[in-house]
């Protein structure tokens, strides 16, 4: 039986995401082919991937005859405009978190593929971090019954503001454009959507010039969930707690594929994945259990997407999903400049129901 033909991939953006991330994913995934590449820096792409073409303009690659899917991982203002050109030129589209600016330019973008019969997803890696798929187990599984406390920690010690633009004043900037994804996406993924959001955002470190701390709560009817990052926690805190009525789950080290990605350890080598940290599960007198980390395989992503275009059948649900985060982010942007808990704007459809 003749194998089908290899899905080329445009990706968009060689910085930080990019060259860590999208395009090491990309090339461990049978049945994806990264053949353009769009960057200012052709000599840095080159150094690493020797073959693969360059050009300058963004818009090239969006609208390239070479390229079935785009991968678009530039700054946050530019997100909705590429995809736009992408999906306007019948291209599969993977943006990186977050999804566009604003709640608007999200209904835009999904109503776009949707006319178009195109793939469109945004990349939440972490789903398929070892911590959360450790913790996402567990509480599957009722280890410590119905959860009506939960907290997600994603924090980091960066005590200098760098000269970049996701710590700039621009549009789309700041921690919880950065990070905010990432915890509402996993915490939408384990107790769905929340009636209310409230939200405190800062700016901590001197010389700060967008949010570099955020605490957001979700109120839930029978539980309530936090959601917290930071520029200036150098040690302690968890990555994951819950509290159910039978016991607490405590996650302390992080997913490492992020350090691995960085040290060039390339995805599914020996050892990728792994988490040597222990989850911590306390039944409530006194005993403590430890249960091995599931391991990590962000691969998963980018495999999902390779299905879903081989199949030819696009599924709008990953779609659905990004919107859902995109009303929570908004929500609790507004709940930040206002000092009032936010409801969800979001339509039937939007919600699943």
């Amino acid at each position: 039986m003749k194998a089908a033909p290899a899905i080329r991939v445009g990706l968009i953006g060689y910085g930080y995401a990019g060259r860590t991330f999208h395009a090491p994913l990309i090339r461990a995934v049978p049945g994806l082919d990264l053949r353009l590449i769009g960057s200012s820096d052709p000599a840095r792409v080159a150094a690493d991937l020797p073959g693969v073409a360059v050009v300058a303009d963004p818009y090239a690659v969006a609208t390239a005859d070479a390229v079935d899917l785009v991968v678009i991982a530039t700054p946050n203002d530019t997100h909705a405009p590429l995809a736009q050109a992408a999906l306007a030129a019948g291209k599969h589209v993977v943006v990186d978190k977050p999804f566009t600016l604003d709640l608007a330019e999200a209904r835009t973008l999904r109503a776009g593929a949707r006319g178009r019969d195109r793939l469109l997803t945004v990349f939440h890696n972490r789903r398929w971090d070892s911590d959360f798929l450790t913790v996402r187990a567990a509480i599957g599984e009722g280890v410590i019954g119905p959860v009506r406390h939960f907290e997600s920690h994603f924090d980091r010690f960066r005590p200098q503001v760098r000269d970049r633009w996701r710590e700039g004043a621009g549009p789309g900037s700041g921690i919880w454009y950065d990070l905010g994804p990432h915890l509402l996406d996993q915490a939408l993924l384990l107790f769905g959507l929340p009636e209310r959001v409230t939200a405190s955002l800062a700016q901590l470190r001197p010389g700060a010039r967008a949010d570099d701390w955020a605490h957001v709560v979700l109120d839930y009817p029978d539980r309530r969930v936090l959601l917290q990052a930071s520029m200036l926690v150098a040690g302690g805190s968890p990555r994951f707690l819950a509290h159910g009525e039978a016991g607490s789950l405590i996650k302390h080290g992080a997913d490492r594929q992020e350090q691995q990605l960085l040290a060039g350890l390339a995805p599914g080598a020996p050892g990728w994945g792994a988490d040597p940290d222990d989850l911590e599960i306390h039944d409530g007198t006194g005993r403590v259990t430890r249960r091995p980390s599931i391991t990590g395989d962000q691969r998963r992503f980018y495999q999902g997407v390779a299905e879903l275009i081989a199949r030819g059948t696009v599924d709008d649900a990953s779609t659905r999903e990004a919107i859902r985060v995109m009303a929570c982010l908004e929500a609790a942007f507004t709940s930040a400049r206002t000092g009032a808990s936010f409801g969800l704007p979001l339509a039937p459809d939007e919600r699943g129901t």
